[in-house]
């Protein structure tokens, strides 16, 4: 498991992109459709860090009762199924793997309630 990227929660990707790109300097590293919406990857063109901007309404129905006012990390791995074994398994409460918008994820918990993404990738 890796840290893939932190999703910010944003009322407005445009204006947010603009932000981002217009002030703090950061680049547009990638963009994918969910749908009827668009999110945004950006982040500094020499890192592989990035912020994933995701369109609040796209989490209308909000599948894990992700807490959308703060960022949620969400990790890369190449199996869903077996990194949400071995969480459960160590006692850790985790989400079904399943589609998400066209995002194959599960969700896990730490121990002050905080919610994580798993997101299938390399």
């Amino acid at each position: 498991m890796r840290v893939g990227y932190v999703v910010l929660y944003v009322t407005d990707a445009g204006e947010c992109l603009k932000f981002w790109t217009d002030k703090v300097g950061m680049v547009e590293k990638g963009r994918k459709q969910a749908g009827p919406f668009e999110i945004v990857q950006v982040g500094f063109v020499d890192q592989a860090f990035s912020f994933e901007l995701v369109p609040l309404a796209l989490m209308a129905n909000n599948p894990d009762n992700l807490d959308l006012a703060t960022p949620s990390i969400a990790f890369n791995v190449a199996d869903l199924a077996s990194a949400q074994a071995k969480l459960v398994a160590a006692g850790v409460q985790a989400t079904e793997p399943a589609d998400h918008g066209g995002v194959q994820s599960f969700a896990f918990s730490d121990n002050e309630g905080r919610w994580f993404a798993v997101v299938a990738g390399n």
